[in-house]
Protein backbone atom coordinates (compact mmCIF):
# COMPACT_ATOMS: atom_id res chain seq x y z
CA UNK A 1 0.00 0.00 0.00
CA UNK A 2 2.83 2.37 0.90
CA UNK A 3 4.57 1.76 -2.44
CA UNK A 4 1.32 2.43 -4.28
CA UNK A 5 0.81 5.68 -2.37
CA UNK A 6 4.38 6.80 -3.11
CA UNK A 7 3.90 5.97 -6.79
CA UNK A 8 0.69 8.01 -6.88
CA UNK A 9 2.45 10.97 -5.25
CA UNK A 10 5.27 10.80 -7.79
CA UNK A 11 2.78 10.70 -10.65
CA UNK A 12 0.96 13.72 -9.25
CA UNK A 13 4.25 15.59 -8.82
CA UNK A 14 5.34 14.78 -12.36
CA UNK A 15 1.90 15.74 -13.73
CA UNK A 16 2.10 19.08 -11.94
CA UNK A 17 5.59 19.82 -13.32
CA UNK A 18 4.51 18.75 -16.80
CA UNK A 19 1.47 21.01 -16.69
CA UNK A 20 3.52 24.01 -15.60
CA UNK A 21 6.13 23.36 -18.30
CA UNK A 22 3.44 23.11 -20.99
CA UNK A 23 1.87 26.37 -19.84
CA UNK A 24 5.26 28.07 -20.08
CA UNK A 25 6.22 26.69 -23.49
CA UNK A 26 2.83 27.46 -25.04
CA UNK A 27 2.84 31.06 -23.73
CA UNK A 28 -0.47 30.60 -21.91
CA UNK A 29 0.65 33.23 -19.42
CA UNK A 30 2.52 35.71 -21.62
CA UNK A 31 3.96 37.69 -18.71
CA UNK A 32 5.27 34.65 -16.86
CA UNK A 33 6.68 33.00 -19.99
CA UNK A 34 8.23 36.28 -21.17
CA UNK A 35 10.02 36.75 -17.85
CA UNK A 36 11.29 33.16 -17.85
CA UNK A 37 12.34 33.22 -21.52
CA UNK A 38 14.05 36.61 -21.22
CA UNK A 39 15.85 35.68 -18.01
CA UNK A 40 17.21 32.40 -19.39
CA UNK A 41 18.35 34.04 -22.63
CA UNK A 42 19.98 36.92 -20.75
CA UNK A 43 21.83 34.44 -18.54
CA UNK A 44 23.02 32.37 -21.52
CA UNK A 45 24.14 35.41 -23.52
CA UNK A 46 25.97 36.68 -20.44
CA UNK A 47 27.82 33.37 -20.23
CA UNK A 48 29.03 33.88 -23.82
CA UNK A 49 30.79 37.08 -22.75
CA UNK A 50 31.85 36.34 -19.17
CA UNK A 51 32.87 33.36 -17.07
CA UNK A 52 30.35 31.48 -14.94
CA UNK A 53 31.90 32.93 -11.77
CA UNK A 54 31.62 36.49 -13.11
CA UNK A 55 28.00 36.02 -14.18
CA UNK A 56 27.02 34.60 -10.78
CA UNK A 57 28.84 37.44 -9.01
CA UNK A 58 27.19 40.12 -11.19
CA UNK A 59 23.74 38.59 -10.66
CA UNK A 60 24.29 38.46 -6.91
CA UNK A 61 25.49 42.09 -6.89
CA UNK A 62 22.48 43.19 -8.96
CA UNK A 63 20.08 41.41 -6.61
CA UNK A 64 21.80 42.81 -3.53
CA UNK A 65 21.82 46.33 -5.00
CA UNK A 66 18.07 46.11 -5.61
CA UNK A 67 17.19 44.73 -2.17
CA UNK A 68 19.53 47.06 -0.24
CA UNK A 69 18.25 50.11 -2.17
CA UNK A 70 14.65 49.13 -1.52
CA UNK A 71 15.39 48.48 2.17
CA UNK A 72 17.00 51.92 2.57
CA UNK A 73 14.18 53.60 0.62
CA UNK A 74 11.51 52.04 2.83
CA UNK A 75 13.45 52.95 5.99
CA UNK A 76 13.75 56.60 4.89
CA UNK A 77 10.08 56.67 3.89
CA UNK A 78 9.03 55.27 7.28
CA UNK A 79 11.22 57.84 9.05
CA UNK A 80 9.73 60.74 7.06
CA UNK A 81 6.15 59.55 7.47
CA UNK A 82 6.84 58.49 11.07
CA UNK A 83 5.30 55.07 10.57
CA UNK A 84 6.40 51.71 11.89
CA UNK A 85 5.60 49.16 9.19
CA UNK A 86 8.62 47.00 9.98
CA UNK A 87 10.97 45.25 7.62
CA UNK A 88 9.76 45.41 3.95
CA UNK A 89 10.83 41.81 3.38
CA UNK A 90 9.41 40.49 6.65
CA UNK A 91 6.85 38.20 4.98
CA UNK A 92 9.56 36.63 2.78
CA UNK A 93 11.96 36.25 5.72
CA UNK A 94 9.30 34.39 7.69
CA UNK A 95 8.33 32.18 4.75
CA UNK A 96 9.20 28.49 5.13
CA UNK A 97 11.99 27.70 2.65
CA UNK A 98 13.35 24.38 3.86
CA UNK A 99 12.60 21.11 2.07
CA UNK A 100 11.03 18.35 4.11
CA UNK A 101 12.49 14.85 4.19
CA UNK A 102 9.49 13.66 2.19
CA UNK A 103 10.04 16.25 -0.56
CA UNK A 104 13.74 15.42 -0.77
CA UNK A 105 12.86 11.74 -1.05
CA UNK A 106 10.42 12.49 -3.89
CA UNK A 107 13.02 14.43 -5.88
CA UNK A 108 15.66 11.78 -5.19
CA UNK A 109 13.38 8.97 -6.33
CA UNK A 110 12.48 10.89 -9.50
CA UNK A 111 16.14 11.56 -10.31
CA UNK A 112 17.07 7.96 -9.58
CA UNK A 113 14.35 6.71 -11.92
CA UNK A 114 15.60 8.88 -14.79
CA UNK A 115 19.22 7.91 -14.20
CA UNK A 116 18.40 4.20 -14.12
CA UNK A 117 16.38 4.37 -17.33
CA UNK A 118 19.15 6.37 -19.04
CA UNK A 119 21.86 3.91 -17.98
CA UNK A 120 19.78 0.95 -19.16
CA UNK A 121 19.13 2.58 -22.53
CA UNK A 122 22.82 3.44 -23.04
CA UNK A 123 23.80 -0.12 -22.09
CA UNK A 124 21.29 -1.45 -24.61
CA UNK A 125 22.66 0.79 -27.37
CA UNK A 126 26.38 0.34 -26.70
CA UNK A 127 26.15 -3.42 -26.22
CA UNK A 128 24.09 -3.76 -29.43
CA UNK A 129 21.02 -5.43 -28.04
CA UNK A 130 19.25 -4.26 -31.19
CA UNK A 131 21.54 -3.69 -34.18
CA UNK A 132 19.22 -1.22 -35.93
CA UNK A 133 18.83 0.97 -32.84
CA UNK A 134 22.60 0.94 -32.26
CA UNK A 135 23.19 1.93 -35.89
CA UNK A 136 20.73 4.80 -35.54
CA UNK A 137 22.52 5.93 -32.40
CA UNK A 138 25.88 5.73 -34.21
CA UNK A 139 24.53 7.87 -37.06
CA UNK A 140 23.22 10.40 -34.54
CA UNK A 141 26.62 10.60 -32.82
CA UNK A 142 28.33 10.99 -36.19
CA UNK A 143 26.01 13.89 -37.09
CA UNK A 144 26.69 15.47 -33.71
CA UNK A 145 30.42 15.56 -34.50
CA UNK A 146 29.63 17.91 -37.39
CA UNK A 147 27.25 19.95 -35.23
CA UNK A 148 29.93 20.24 -32.55
CA UNK A 149 32.44 21.45 -35.15
CA UNK A 150 30.06 24.27 -36.16
CA UNK A 151 28.70 25.31 -32.78
CA UNK A 152 29.95 25.22 -29.21
CA UNK A 153 27.86 23.85 -26.37
CA UNK A 154 26.63 27.25 -25.19
CA UNK A 155 25.44 28.24 -28.67
CA UNK A 156 23.58 24.94 -28.96
CA UNK A 157 22.00 25.55 -25.55
CA UNK A 158 20.81 29.00 -26.64
CA UNK A 159 19.36 27.53 -29.84
CA UNK A 160 17.66 24.79 -27.80
CA UNK A 161 16.08 27.33 -25.43
CA UNK A 162 14.83 29.48 -28.32
CA UNK A 163 13.42 26.37 -30.01
CA UNK A 164 11.70 25.24 -26.81
CA UNK A 165 9.86 28.54 -26.52
CA UNK A 166 9.00 28.93 -30.22
CA UNK A 167 8.51 25.51 -31.86
CA UNK A 168 5.57 24.38 -29.66
CA UNK A 169 3.64 27.55 -30.54
CA UNK A 170 4.45 27.21 -34.25
CA UNK A 171 3.45 23.53 -34.20
CA UNK A 172 0.21 24.33 -32.40
CA UNK A 173 -0.65 26.88 -35.11
CA UNK A 174 0.42 24.85 -38.17
CA UNK A 175 -0.09 21.33 -36.82
CA UNK A 176 -1.84 19.89 -39.89
CA UNK A 177 0.81 21.04 -42.39
CA UNK A 178 3.72 20.02 -40.14
CA UNK A 179 2.23 16.58 -39.47
CA UNK A 180 1.85 16.05 -43.20
CA UNK A 181 5.50 16.82 -43.92
CA UNK A 182 6.70 14.84 -40.90
CA UNK A 183 4.67 11.87 -42.10
CA UNK A 184 6.38 12.00 -45.49
CA UNK A 185 9.81 12.25 -43.87
CA UNK A 186 9.03 9.39 -41.47
CA UNK A 187 7.84 7.18 -44.33
CA UNK A 188 11.00 7.93 -46.31
CA UNK A 189 13.24 7.16 -43.32
CA UNK A 190 11.38 3.92 -42.54
CA UNK A 191 11.82 2.84 -46.16
CA UNK A 192 15.57 3.45 -45.99
CA UNK A 193 15.85 1.65 -42.63
CA UNK A 194 13.89 -1.31 -44.00
CA UNK A 195 16.26 -1.57 -46.97
CA UNK A 196 19.31 -1.43 -44.67
CA UNK A 197 17.72 -4.03 -42.39
CA UNK A 198 17.16 -6.36 -45.30
CA UNK A 199 20.80 -6.17 -46.39
CA UNK A 200 22.54 -6.43 -43.01
CA UNK A 201 22.64 -9.95 -41.48
CA UNK A 202 21.16 -10.01 -38.01
CA UNK A 203 19.59 -6.56 -38.33
CA UNK A 204 16.05 -7.83 -38.60
CA UNK A 205 14.07 -7.51 -35.44
CA UNK A 206 12.76 -10.66 -33.86
CA UNK A 207 9.06 -11.08 -34.26
CA UNK A 208 7.28 -10.37 -30.98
Amino acid sequence: MQASADSTKMECLWSNWKGQAIDLLYWRDIKQTGIMFGSVLLLLFSLTQFSVVSVIAYLALAALSATISFRIYKSVLQAVQKTDKGHPFKSYLEMEMSLSQEQIQKYTDCLQSYMNSTVKELRRLFLVQDLVDSLKFAVLMWLLTYVGALFNGLTLLIMAVVSMFTLPVVYDKYQAQIDQYLGLVRTHINTIVAKIQAKIPGAKRKAE
